[in-house]
């Protein structure tokens, strides 16, 4: 019984550490356009990224990079939005191909690895893997969702 008592006790505290009631990511549709670039995103299922909005609507994104254009730039793509309206980001790990959580990832810059727009922010849900792709694409740095500047972004172009 006093096991049972302290495992209960454990569970109750880990409890808060899980996220319980973020959005899962949306899979894109053959119909959804990135709205910086306009090409069909379902077709780059390897560089997806996403941001979803607090009212359940979404943008998808050929890449990191034009979500980043975005994110920096909302007005200009959707009057409607402001980075304060956004519930979820979400980016495609290089290595495991799964959607991960992009505020949290790990993007490495100026690898020889390009995206369907060319050179990209290569994410990685581990910061292990990003040193490792680092080593073997010849990536210049590792940044986090806060160190991506507007400038970064443009300097990709």
């Amino acid at each position: 019984m006093k096991r049972l008592v302290i495992l209960i006790i454990i569970m109750g505290l880990a409890l808060p550490m899980v996220s319980v009631g973020q959005r899962q990511p949306v899979r894109p549709t053959m119909k959804d356009k990135c709205p910086v670039c306009g090409m069909f995103v379902a077709k780059y299922p390897d560089f997806v990224a996403e941001v979803l909005f607090k009212n359940g609507s979404y943008a998808v994104f050929d890449g990191a990079k034009d979500m980043f254009k975005y994110y920096f730039n909302m007005k200009k793509y959707n009057h409607a939005w402001n980075q304060k309206d956004i519930e979820a980001v979400y980016v495609t790990d290089y290595y495991s191909l799964n959607l991960i959580d992009g505020l949290g990832a790990y993007y490495v810059l100026g690898s020889n690895v390009y995206g369907p727009m060319g050179h990209e922010l290569i994410p990685f849900a581990k910061e292990s893997d990003a040193k490792e792709f680092m080593k073997d694409h010849q990536g210049k740095s590792i940044v986090t969702f806060q160190d991506v500047k507007y400038e970064t972004v443009k300097a990709l172009d």
